[in-house]
């Protein structure tokens, strides 16, 4: 799908804030109400917006455990081989291929330790993991949209 300027207006503002009421949109974008709501409507069905989410402030995750899991793979794996193994674990949030000796970065948010624990072993017996290094987020200072 090729994006107009007013699409990637509308993306931009819904980037900053995704609560933005439609009729705030269509101002702030230069278009009607009903042709802010249709290019909307247009780009969740092609997937270019795939959902809408909320951004908790730095400090606001105070409950639960954050970590990150670095992950190298078997030689002659690929990330698209073992990635559908994992994407029904909801705990882990983002999932990252990388260039360098780390294959794959994975963003985790655990209830507890314990559960952190589960889902590093679930990680580390995928078939085509070859190790699964934990660490520990202490504290996010920041985080940016997209």
């Amino acid at each position: 799908m090729i994006l107009d300027d007013k699409d990637r207006q509308l993306i931009a503002a819904l980037t900053h804030d995704a609560r933005e009421p439609l009729v705030a949109l269509a101002r702030r974008v230069g278009l009607s109400r009903s042709a802010t709501q249709g290019r909307l409507a247009r780009l969740e069905r092609a997937g270019v917006i795939e959902g809408y989410t909320v951004r908790l402030a730095p400090g606001a995750e105070t409950a639960g455990v954050s970590a990150v899991l670095s992950v190298t793979l078997e030689p002659g794996r690929t990330c698209a081989q073992v990635l559908p193994a994992l994407s029904g674990a909801p705990e882990i949030v983002s999932a990252r291929s990388l260039a360098g000796p780390i294959d794959l970065l994975l963003e985790v948010a655990c209830a507890s330790p314990e559960a952190l624990s589960a889902v590093r072993e679930r990680v580390a017996a995928t078939p085509g993991v070859a190790a699964a290094t934990t660490h520990l987020v202490l504290t996010t200072h920041w985080r940016r949209a997209g």
